[in-house]
């Protein structure tokens, strides 16, 4: 944090001054000046004066920075009611917290791998693998955060944190579920939708949907929202979801529910 201790205090600063008072360098200022995000007062030939004011809004600046907030929300913040600060906050301990359990669940495989090592004997790969499966389903459920409510993404997490060898393996059935049923739909696309056949492929369909749900319409609705937005995901969960985007499927599913409202 920033400090004046054994430092004179004056009224106004240079740009230098300024500077070493505060602990930062002179480009940061500039930067900070360029972003609109600390402006100083300037002379009539235009040199940079700072004040004991400007000194406090740098303090709230570089805290929110450690915190992670990138500079151009900092802005925001610090320019709009004080009282739209502790929603941020709260918004940015959620994202930390959540990066702490990716990091408690990479580590945790990690040394689960540790321990299962031999010396003198050659690394199973199916080690290996699972920490990169571990790794690999931290970062997808980063890039799906945006998509759900708070309270959803809570559900969630706590599903996946509650997850041991067991109910991986379920999940991991419920995967090969939506193959298989994707294979059944291929085949049948130039069914009639309304047949008892395409009807059960519909009953498939949503009996998947309702076991990822389970009923919470929030996770539905990020559910949703987040296949709408495929097209925006990272390369890594664009290949995984490349075997369901066949539209086609999606088109005949849609037809198969328009023939069952009428």
């Amino acid at each position: 944090m920033l400090s004046m201790k054994g430092r004179p205090v004056t009224s106004v600063y240079r740009v230098q001054a300024f500077a070493d008072l505060a602990g930062v360098t002179v480009r940061a200022l500039h930067h900070y000046d360029r972003l609109a995000l600390l402006r100083p007062k300037r002379t009539g030939a235009g040199y940079r004066l700072y004040s004991l004011a400007d000194l406090q809004r740098l303090e709230q600046i570089v805290a929110l920075k450690f915190l992670g907030l990138p500079l151009k929300q900092i802005k925001t913040v610090l320019d709009r009611d004080a009282r739209a600060l502790p929603e941020v906050l709260r918004a940015q301990r959620r994202a930390l917290e959540e990066k702490r359990r990716r990091l408690d669940r990479a580590i945790a495989a990690i040394a689960g791998a540790e321990r299962s090592l031999e010396p003198g004997k050659p690394v199973e790969p199916a080690l290996l693998k699972r920490i990169i499966e571990v790794i690999e389903m931290t970062d997808q459920a980063e890039d799906m955060r945006k998509y759900y409510s708070d309270d959803a993404w809570a559900e969630l997490t706590r599903r996946r944190e509650a997850m041991d060898d067991k109910t991986r393996d379920i999940a991991m059935e419920g995967t090969r579920k939506w193959q298989a049923l994707f294979t059944d739909v291929t085949a049948s696309l130039d069914d009639d939708p309304a047949s008892p056949k395409a009807q059960a492929l519909l009953d498939r369909w949503k009996a998947l949907i309702d076991e990822f749900t389970r009923g919470n319409e929030e996770i539905a609705k990020g559910l949703g929202r987040a296949w709408q937005d495929r097209g925006n995901w990272s390369e890594p969960m664009k290949k995984m979801s490349e075997p369901f985007g066949d539209k086609r499927i999606w088109e005949f599913i849609r037809k198969v529910d328009q023939a069952r409202q009428r």
